[in-house]
Order: C-alpha cells, then sequence, then structure tokens
C-alpha cells in the first residue's frame, strides 16, 4: 500500500473516545437521575460488545500469529492501550457511580444499599427473601486447581475465601448469580418515606453464613468474564448458511475469553489462586468494582410516578399523511420525508398496511436487518402474503446479536407464503430499502431509510426516511433487489449509490468536484453525518479536500480515524453529539457551487460498509426537504449543549465550554422545535 504523509487515529481507541463521551452524559448533573443511570448502563452494555468483538479480535490475531489483518507486535500494542484506557475510564464510571449518582438517589427518597448488611429493619425480610426466592436456585462450586470449572460469559459470578472453623483450612468457592430466577435489583418495605432497593448480588453475600455453615467467611468478591462473540464463517455455502449460522450461534456461548473482570478491592493473592485455578493470564485482567454487568440499571425499577426519567415529546404529527385519503395518494403528490423518533414510525406502518390491503398491489419487496421481536412489520408483511400479494424479503441472517431473532422471523414468514433470500456469501446487506409493486402502468411506491425497519428502535434511533413514487429511483430500488436475487443482469445507477458498485467511486468524484470549485475560486464545503469514519482511502480524500481549501464538518458519532487540527486537516471540524436520542442518521452534502446534492444513507464510512456490505445511498431531489434537511444540520453544527468538538488527542471538549454569549441550544430539542413547526 501506498505510504501517505498522513496520520489517523487507531479504530479502537477512537471508539474508546466515544463511549467515553457516554460516560460523560452519566455525569451531567443537569440530566435527570434517571437519564444518567441509564447512559451508565449504556456505556456498560458497550463495553461488553467492545470486549466480545473487537478485543476478542485482537487477541485472535496473537493466538493465531498470522492474521493477514494484523500483525502480532501490532494487536499486542493496541491491547495494552486498549487496557490502559479502559481501566482509566472504569474507575471514573465507578467513582461516578458510587460518589455522585447513588448519593443523588439518597437525596430523592432512593437508598440502594451498597454495602452487604441491610439496616435492622429490614433484616428478617432479606432473610425470608433469601431463603424462599434465591437459595433454591444457588449451586456453589469448589474452586480447585486442575478442576476447570467453565464460567459463562455476561454472567455474573461471585468468588468466595472461606476457612473450616475447626481446621481453619481454607477453601475457595464459586457462586453464579441466578439472574433469570431473580431481579438484579430487589425492592425492599418501605421505611420513613424512603425506597429502599438492594443488588440481589448483596442479599447472597449476607445470607452466605446459612450457605455454608461451619465455616468462616473471609471475602466475598464479583467476577465476570467476556467471551469472542463474533461468528467467523469460513465458507459460506448458501444452501446451508441457515444451519451453519445457527450452529456458529450455538458455539458462540464458548467463545475463546477476551477480559476477566475483577473487584477492584480483591486482595492480591485471591487474585492469583482464582487466575491460576481458571487459567486466567495477566493479560486478561481488567478492573472492575463491587458490581458488576451495570447495563442492568436500565431495568432500576423506579417508584411509581417519581418523575426521575427523560421526559420524551411526543411524536410531531404530521397532517398531509394524515388528512390524505391514504398514504399512497399523498405520495403520488409529492416525497414525504420522515424524521423518527421526531415523527412516528406508525406512518410506515401506515404505508405497509395499505400495501396489504390495497387491491392494485401486487408485490411487496423488502429488507430486513435488525427488527424488533413480535415485528408489527412482519405481522403486515404476513397479512399481505395471506391477501395474495407475491413478498419477497431479503434477511440478513449475519446482522450480529440478532441472527438468531432473524432466524426465527425468517422461520415464522416462510411459514405464511413469504419468499425469503437469505444472506450473500461474503457479503451482509445493510441497505434499508422497499418497494411496493402495483398493476398496469401504476407508478410503484420506495421506501427508503437510513434505519432499519423496528419499531422498536424508532422510539430512540433519530434516522431519516424517504417515501417516493419517482419512477427513476423505483426502478433502481428494483435493481438493488434484483442484486439481493442473483438475477443475471448489470445493474446501472444514476441516482442512487450502491456500495460495491458505484458509491465509493461517486464520493471521491463529488470530494474532487468541491476541490475544483475552490481552485477556481468558488466556494467548496462538506458536511457529513455519520456514525463511523474508517476508511483510510475516504479519509485521505478528505484530507486532500482540506488542504486544497475545501471547508469540511463532521458530525461523527463513533469511530472517528480522521486526526483534526494538523497542517492537513486544518479546514476540518468533528463534532460529536450525545443526547437522549441515538444519533443514527447518515447524511452527505455537498456544496455544489450552489446546486447542493445532499444524500440520505445506510452506509458509514466503515471499510466494512463500503467494501463488504450492499449499502444505499439516495438523493434527495425536491428542493424543499433539501432545505429541511440542510436546516437540521445546520442546527446540530450549532449545538453547545451537548455537543462536543474532537480534538487532536481524541479528547470529547464540550462546545458549552468555548462558547461565549452565545444562547444555550441543544441540537435534539431545536430539531423537534423545528419539525413541529415546519409541519
Amino acid at each position: 500500500m501506498e505510504k501517505t504523509p498522513y496520520t489517523y487515529f487507531k479504530r479502537d481507541v477512537s471508539w474508546l473516545s466515544f463511549n467515553y463521551r457516554v460516560l460523560l452524559e452519566a455525569a451531567d448533573r443537569t440530566s435527570p437521575i434517571g437519564e444518567r443511570l441509564r447512559f451508565l448502563s449504556i456505556y456498560a452494555s458497550n463495553l461488553e460488545e467492545f470486549y466480545e468483538i473487537r478485543v476478542a479480535e485482537h487477541r485472535g490475531a496473537i493466538m493465531r500469529g498470522n492474521y493477514a489483518a494484523e500483525s502480532v507486535e501490532v494487536a499486542e500494542a493496541t491491547l495494552e492501550e486498549i487496557t490502559a484506557e479502559v481501566n482509566r475510564q472504569q474507575q471514573v464510571f465507578y467513582r461516578l457511580f458510587h460518589e455522585d449518582i447513588l448519593p443523588e438517589l439518597r437525596r430523592r427518597g432512593i437508598y440502594l444499599y451498597q454495602e452487604a448488611k441491610p439496616k435492622p429493619f429490614h433484616e428478617t425480610f432479606v432473610q425470608n427473601y433469601f431463603a424462599e426466592e434465591v437459595f433454591p436456585f444457588l449451586s456453589p462450586v469448589a474452586i480447585e486447581t486442575g478442576i476447570r470449572t467453565f464460567i459463562r460469559d455476561r454472567r455474573l459470578y461471585l468468588v468466595v475465601h472461606m476457612r473450616k472453623k475447626t481446621t481453619r483450612e481454607p477453601h475457595y468457592v464459586l457462586i453464579r448469580i441466578p439472574y433469570a430466577k431473580v431481579p438484579r435489583f430487589v425492592p425492599l418495605p418501605m421505611h420513613e418515606q424512603v425506597y429502599y432497593y438492594m443488588f440481589i448480588d448483596d442479599i447472597i453475600r449476607v445470607n452466605l453464613p446459612s450457605v455454608f455453615p461451619g465455616y468462616e467467611i473471609g471475602g466475598c468478591y464479583s467476577i465476570k468474564i467476556s467471551r469472542d462473540a463474533d461468528i467467523y464463517l469460513e465458507e459460506e455455502n448458501p444452501e446451508n448458511m441457515l444451519q451453519t449460522i445457527r450452529r456458529k450461534v450455538e458455539k458462540r456461548k464458548i467463545g475463546a475469553l477476551s477480559r476477566f473482570m475483577y473487584d477492584y478491592a480483591m486482595p492480591s493473592d485471591f487474585l492469583a489462586t482464582v487466575c491460576k485455578a481458571f487459567g486466567i493470564a495477566d493479560e486478561d485482567l481488567v478492573l472492575g468494582g463491587r458490581y458488576m454487568n451495570l447495563q442492568d440499571l436500565n431495568k432500576f425499577p423506579f417508584p411509581p410516578g417519581s418523575m426521575l426519567t427523560q421526559c420524551v415529546p411526543p411524536p410531531v404529527r404530521v397532517p398531509f399523511l394524515e388528512e390524505a385519503e391514504s398514504v399512497f395518494r399523498a405520495v403520488e403528490r409529492r416525497d414525504v420525508l420522515l424524521h423518527f423518533p421526531y415523527q412516528s414510525f406508525d406512518y410506515l406502518i401506515g404505508f405497509l398496511t395499505e400495501a396489504a390491503l390495497n387491491p392494485e398491489v401486487e408485490e411487496i419487496k423488502i429488507t430486513q436487518y435488525r427488527v424488533a421481536e413480535n415485528s408489527v412489520v412482519i405481522n403486515t408483511l404476513i397479512r399481505a402474503a395471506e391477501n395474495g400479494k407475491r413478498v419477497t424479503v431479503f434477511v440478513e441472517l449475519k446482522a450480529r446479536f440478532d441472527e438468531e431473532n432473524n432466524m426465527s422471523t425468517a422461520e415464522q414468514m416462510e411459514r405464511a407464503g413469504i419468499k425469503i433470500i437469505y444472506s450473500i456469501p461474503g457479503l451482509k446487506v445493510h441497505a434499508k430499502v422497499a418497494v411496493i409493486l402495483r398493476r398496469a402502468e401504476q407508478p410503484g411506491f420506495a421506501y427508503l431509510s437510513t434505519g432499519n425497519f423496528n419499531e422498536k428502535t424508532a422510539k430512540t434511533y433519530s434516522d431519516m426516511a424517504l417515501l417516493t413514487c419517482n419512477r427513476a429511483i423505483v426502478a433502481e430500488v428494483r435493481q438493488v433487489f434484483s442484486i439481493l436475487e442473483s438475477k443475471p443482469a448489470s445493474p446501472h445507477f444514476l441516482h442512487l449509490l450502491v456500495a460495491r458498485f458505484n458509491m465509493v467511486p461517486e464520493l471521491v468524484r463529488m470530494i474532487r468536484r468541491e476541490i475544483d470549485h475552490v481552485k477556481a475560486g468558488r466556494k467548496g464545503y462538506i458536511i457529513l453525518k455519520m456514525n463511523g469514519l474508517h476508511d483510510e482511502r475516504m479519509i485521505d480524500e478528505l484530507y486532500r479536500a482540506s488542504e486544497s481549501g475545501v471547508e469540511i464538518d463532521l458530525i461523527i458519532r463513533g469511530i472517528c480515524c480522521l486526526v483534526p487540527n494538523q497542517p492537513y486537516s486544518r479546514h476540518i471540524r468533528i463534532t460529536r453529539i450525545v443526547d437522549m436520542y441515538l444519533e443514527h442518521a447518515r447524511v452527505w452534502y455537498f456544496y455544489n457551487d450552489g446546486a447542493e446534492d445532499i444524500y440520505l444513507a445506510s452506509a458509514d464510512w466503515m471499510n466494512r460498509n463500503l467494501h463488504r456490505r450492499i449499502e444505499t445511498a439516495f438523493p434527495i431531489l425536491v428542493q424543499d426537504l433539501k432545505r429541511e434537511i440542510l436546516d437540521i444540520l445546520q442546527i446540530q453544527l450549532r449545538d453547545n449543549v451537548k455537543a462536543c468538538f474532537i480534538d487532536e488527542r481524541l479528547h470529547n471538549v464540550f462546545k458549552r465550554d468555548q462558547a461565549t454569549g452565545s444562547s444555550p441550544l441543544r441540537a435534539q430539542e431545536a430539531v423537534y422545535d423545528y419539525i413541529r413547526k415546519r409541519n
């Protein structure tokens, strides 16, 4: 590969910077305490998946020794960097939880025990609860060198050190917390107007003497592990892919170790004993606290009516759609741009329902990447098939952690007579598109989105979608489905950008066009909003554009490997927004000498999206809708409440700390008001 003078952030170190920004949201004392707990949960959940996938990949490179994407030396250096940063963040996490959030809960009349021993007025309740609800599900296992007990990933365990009272002989025991049988947070009887809760971990701890009579309990500490959860398909045969993936999903539970978390209060000799018994290497160790698996905080049972969680505004109505005699007739009159969750996902459900019932509709084709459990979208498609429509669904079986749900919904649809197309070997299909075809010469409809057909995530993920009957767009969406159905054809896209066909060449062309405008003495400007920016070729194009004087604003939520504030990136600014909704939309804006090209896309500028997936980006052709999207981008760039700049050290630099004399502007609130006023 040709050497360049440019530098890049490491992908995984950049991701840790993003997750730290999530943690900073939990530290924001202006947010409701329930929202702060939610962000602690998100941080912990994100880190869990990071170890299961990314860290496991680096460990795999070290074990295999000949991994093409990464040398052993690079993998070891990266893991060392990751461990140092995660340990730093974990200290912040636990300090925030114990010294900030729990005291704030107490001030609000909610007491979550942080010590094992309950107050006297709760002792009897805790003993009875343990005896009746917990003890029947405990299965302690002796920790002995030479006898290796299998530890499940994502499960919480206690390791206990005790001595026999008669002989003082030491014993070590492993206890798995029965998470499926009991809640993580147990409500205790209210006392003097204070709501009390206790970790199930502590209920077990305080009752250990009754579990081990005749022993003196010396210490009890939490541990947990993460395992490699990626699914590696060496050979993808479409004939048996369903069975192969089902088998691989089962094997995920016994993947290689990628992290061993332990309570930092555990004595070093006890830790050494545990590591020896379970074959844990020093490089696997990651600092934890007394309480782990704190992604469970999203299930904290707040007292009813406590008003401690985020108040989410109701979705904005779209009168144009509601007042029309049908969604079809409305879309025939003009393209419709939808903003989730600012507007309701029910408009898409209504569109699909009309397609299922309308006698003029002959065929429906749709992609499925991640759908909700008991999905209304799937039920509507089944209804369409029962009404005699030809329904084709492309199901991506390799959607990580959604494989089982996708397999079960695919089988459900097949039983209803829906034609299912499964994953393409060697590729993931990440495009979010649907097409509805009618009889005779009536125009069809296309739905194209930046987000999934998922009514659950549509309430928390910020996405944009287009409903159109533009014949050219509909025809090109049909070509996308021809690719998915492996029909012999040479697709030709004039409007859509499709990864592995014309997406990268067209993006390069549009970036270089901005450079040409600047060289000709005109304005050059690009705005790119995405979840991730990793592809070095595309980063190089942006660096060259900056060197030529093109102004570039990046709104990147997650991974961003482009380094700002360098001589070759002095015209590039990186904004990161983390707020109550997850910023998920991908929007690409090119000034184009005033013609202003805008694309919405399913793709980030990651290597996988641009080169190993089928993705779509679609143009916004109606001037009024272009203005609407650009206005929203400008609002997000002006955010000085939740937005950060990313600097050359990967620090999250809050814009509010730099704003002088500016009125506070929180983009997600401002976007909601903007959409409400336009409607």
